[in-house]
């Protein structure tokens, strides 16, 4: 089944007197459960592809379709809606607040969602387990490692059970080995049927994951 689709996707920008286009006419299906790495150079649009498939813009034109929903004119409150409950996002710099423990980073997207204070805690609590930190809840991100640290927005992009997670260069601010272990997590939780896509200017990288999708000059290859 088609989790997300695009039909003829562009996204134009207008910079100054110019006409950017930054997606010319994508079409991309992606399946429920699929594992996937985006991949192309600084510029290639890649990011701009990212955002909209995480709804956090919609297209100047084409049809884009996230778990059967149409999202291509959704109004701010309607995409706000979608990233919450089906959505989860890693990004490179780990966006963690610092001055939250490790239990309350994980528990925000709950707070925008409703859930209540003791069920926050029990899947707080269960996402910080799946991914190995259960016995660093107490700490706030500055006493953490970068792969810990990354490990928490992981467990943060979770814990709403998304449909699909989407992690942008998430190994880029990580040394190699600890790069690597991330990314095995991400196969385990690809294994487990989590849709997974990766967005990453290395191909070493997105060599391990089973489809890549190459984006060149607003265009898919």
């Amino acid at each position: 089944m088609a989790l997300i689709e695009l039909t003829n996707v562009t996204k134009r920008y207008r910079v100054g007197s110019q006409d950017i286009v930054a997606l010319d006419g994508i079409d991309l299906v992606i399946e429920q459960g699929e594992y996937a790495a985006i991949i192309g150079p600084s510029g290639s649009g890649k990011s701009t592809l990212m955002h909209l498939l995480g709804c956090l813009d919609t297209p100047t034109s084409g049809m884009m379709r996230i778990d059967g929903i149409d999202v291509s004119r959704a109004s701010a409150n309607k995409l706000s809606e979608m990233r919450n409950q089906k959505i989860g996002f890693v990004f490179q710099s780990f966006n963690l607040l610092a001055k939250f423990t490790v239990l309350q980073n994980v528990e925000l997207p709950m707070i925008y969602a409703g859930v209540t204070a003791q069920e926050r805690r029990t899947r707080a609590l269960a996402a910080v387990e799946r991914v190995g930190l259960s016995n660093r809840v107490k700490n706030t991100p500055l006493q953490l490692s970068g792969g810990q640290m990354q490990r928490v927005a992981i467990a943060r992009a979770l814990v709403n059970d998304p449909r699909i997670v989407f992690a942008d260069e998430p190994t880029g601010n990580l040394d190699s080995k600890t790069g690597a272990t991330i990314l095995e997590l991400f196969r385990e939780l690809s294994e487990q049927g989590r849709t997974i896509v990766l967005v990453t200017h290395d191909n070493k990288i997105a060599a391990q994951t089973p489809r890549r999708i190459e984006i060149q000059d607003g265009k898919i290859v």
